[in-house]
């Protein structure tokens, strides 16, 4: 728009409305830049947020916190397919993984080459001896009670040692799973983070059964 503020011009005859013309619009010019650079500054503030969004976002994927979907039915019936998690990827910087525990992790590359990261749940603990044999998990020489698994596994393992730094670990669903009894223990270097909520399908929100 126009300046609003006015001035008195002398008369210059036939020239005074060429002469008003130019002063309107240097006026309409001037403020035209004006309107240019704000918009601009706009669009420079909007790209600013935008980017450090993505760079704040992908720095709390890389470090805090992940979402998942779960592609396969590995861990049935504790988790479903198509359910999403969050992974917790800072607990373990400052506790223990504990036996039970459900996480996500990056499989050995004689397993897998894809970058695909996989979620099982934690059995055997560093320094732990591991067997399986009749339908039931021993942790030295004692059965583990298992109140998740969707069957009883129909296979022998072991018995082994789990060494230090690693840990053996295990599908829910244990007849369909590819785990530590197909490719042995898992270390703990692959460990990305621990399984802390599911948040979906909403009729299923909540904390993963132990």
């Amino acid at each position: 728009r126009e300046f609003s503020s006015y001035v008195t011009l002398p008369d210059f005859g036939k020239n005074q409305g060429s002469f008003l013309g130019k002063i309107t619009l240097r006026s309409m010019g001037g403020n035209s830049m004006s309107e240019g650079k704000k918009t601009g500054r706009l669009i420079l503030d909007a790209l600013e947020v935008v980017f450090f969004s993505i760079v704040f976002t992908w720095g709390l994927r890389a470090t805090v916190a992940d979402a998942r979907v779960i592609p396969t039915g590995s861990m049935l019936p504790t988790i479903q397919l198509q359910d999403r998690v969050f992974v917790d990827k800072i607990s373990y910087k400052f506790s223990e993984v504990k036996r039970g525990d459900v996480i996500v992790f990056s499989p050995p590359s004689k397993v897998d080459q894809s970058g695909t990261d996989w979620v099982k749940r934690v059995i055997g603990l560093p320094g732990e001896k591991v067997e399986i044999s009749d339908g039931k998990v021993f942790i030295n020489d004692q059965e583990l009670t298992e109140p998740y698994e969707l069957e009883k596994p129909n296979y022998t393992y072991g018995p082994i040692m789990v060494p230090e730094g690693s840990y053996f670990v295990l599908g829910d669903n244990r007849n369909n799973s590819r785990d530590s009894h197909y490719w042995g223990v898992l270390s703990n270097q692959n460990i990305v983070g621990k399984v802390s909520i599911r948040f979906w399908p909403i009729d299923r929100l909540g904390p993963l059964a132990k």
